[in-house]
């Protein structure tokens, strides 16, 4: 089947993000490429790439989504945008429900986490199609949105600068205490001094969602020049983020707005990269290539593969799964940063063969 080729770099990006978020979600042992793991504080990793990339690609899907509907409320439309922000939320938990009951604990829900990835995606899905849905209702245009993004960034900012959003001290960090505040302690992420997937600093990712929104709109309306166009936002993304980085730096566990226009400026450059390369085909066959196959495979059922990942990754390490794996591979692999780069290689693999098998059963499961 013939796919429109923007549509399929969209997808070769999503699937590309996909796969290499299962790879560095899924490390062993205790020795792990720095670039193959979240910052601990400030700074930028391949790692930290992933969930805002996802974020951009979902705002820019929005925009083909709703672009049938000519942007405009309807009770179908509603309907469908409560749906599936509550189905979203409600595997979030679940995902983090398994955990605790692997951990032979399936009725503690005082422990349980509130917030997480599916949560922070749910939040920021239906928010910004709200976003998007009205200003083009109430307001006869779109254009609004990037009003919308300056907002939420500048408010942001000035929470994070003048009330210790920085402070690397949950006693003294605004958003940390706000969390506690609302979620108490027991339903927080305790791994770092503020939930990376926290209430606040959920705002300047539906900024990320609504970025990707407004440059999948603006290269649609100007078709011819769409990768000038992408390469150029991309770099001014970057620029405008990397002004602003000596006041924020760099965070992605408090989600600056640096981190956000950055890491859009990133993704907005790839893509125009992944559209250069597939506009260039003169075939607009997907299978191509390999890659663009595989990526393609990933990009038709992401989150199926991502909740797959995470509940297969916990039940690995709740029964011991894991570890022998990872035993038997530093018994060939001396070097436990090799070795644990090739326990991930293998779980992704076991991703792939499911990615494939979906994809060539022409099976779709929409989440």
């Amino acid at each position: 089947m013939i796919q429109n080729k923007r549509l399929v770099s969209l997808d070769v990006f999503r699937g590309l993000t996909v796969m290499l978020m299962i790879f560095v979600n899924n490390g062993a042992g205790n020795e792990i490429f720095s670039q193959l793991k979240h910052s601990k504080w400030n700074g930028l990793t391949l790692t930290d790439l992933v969930f805002p990339f996802f974020l951009f690609i979902m705002g820019a899907s929005c925009y083909l989504s709703l672009k049938k509907s000519e942007f405009i409320w309807s009770k179908d439309i509603f309907k469908k945008v409560v749906k599936r922000t509550i189905l979203l939320f409600l595997i979030g938990l679940f995902i983090n429900w398994f955990d605790i009951a692997c951990d032979g604990r399936p009725f503690d829900f005082a422990h349980l986490r509130i917030m997480g990835v599916m949560q922070r995606i749910s939040i920021c899905y239906g928010f910004a199609t709200v976003i998007i849905l009205t200003c083009k209702t109430y307001f006869g245009s779109t254009n609004g949105i990037i009003g919308c993004i300056i907002g939420i960034l500048v408010v942001y900012s000035g929470l994070i600068l003048f009330y210790g959003g920085y402070n690397y001290d949950s006693a003294t960090n605004i958003l940390a205490q706000i969390d506690l505040s609302a979620l108490s302690y027991d339903h927080l992420y305790h791994k770092s001094p503020v939930d990376p997937e926290g209430i606040i600093s959920t705002l300047p990712s539906i900024a990320n969602t609504l970025l990707g929104f407004f440059v999948s709109a603006t290269i649609d309306k100007y078709k011819n020049q769409r990768i000038t166009i992408l390469i150029l936002s991309g770099v001014v993304l970057i620029i405008t983020g990397s002004l602003f980085t000596p006041l924020l730096p760099i965070n992605k566990r408090i989600w600056s707005p640096t981190y956000a226009l950055i890491t859009c400026g990133i993704g907005t450059l790839l893509w125009g990269i992944l559209v250069y390369i597939i506009d260039r085909e003169k075939k607009s066959n997907t299978n191509s290539y390999p890659l663009q196959t595989l990526s393609i495979a990933f990009g038709t059922n992401p989150l199926f593969l991502y909740l797959v990942s995470e509940l297969l990754a916990t039940l690995f390490g709740s029964t011991g799964v894991k570890e022998q794996i990872f035993g038997n591979l530093h018994l060939l692999i001396t070097n436990g940063y090799w070795t644990s780069a090739a326990y991930a290689t293998i779980f992704l693999s076991i991703h792939i063969i499911l990615a494939l098998l979906l994809f060539h059963k022409k099976i779709l499961i929409k989440i």
